[in-house]
């Protein structure tokens, strides 16, 4: 390698492939089980699985719940403000991908 090349980098995507049961995600969340499953009724979380013990959620799950207990926590929103909320940060966090990937910082 030349002195001014950066090395390359690579990486998995941890969050893609952590599969956690509810039990699980109740205790590295924090979140009680019925506010999890209130969750996955208003949409806000995605468990791959039919029925409650068959489910397992991703790392990205996992900080969707955090920031979700946080949300309400600290704003005190209902579950339709806290869902409300996820969906403007992550249409916040795809827009600030599409800038970056066009050239704008």
């Amino acid at each position: 390698m030349k002195a001014n090349e950066s090395p390359a980098l690579q990486g998995r995507v941890v969050e893609d492939e952590v599969q956690l049961t509810l039990l699980e995600l109740c205790q590295a969340s924090g979140a009680p089980r019925e506010r999890i499953m209130t969750w996955v009724s208003e949409g806000m979380l995605e468990p791959v699985g039919d029925r409650p013990p068959d489910w397992r959620f991703t790392g990205v799950s996992l900080r969707r719940t955090r920031l979700a207990c946080r949300l309400e926590q600290d704003l005190e929103l209902n579950p339709p403000g806290v869902a409300l909320a996820l969906d403007l940060m992550d249409e916040i966090m795809a827009l600030r991908a599409e800038l970056r990937r066009s050239g704008f910082r």
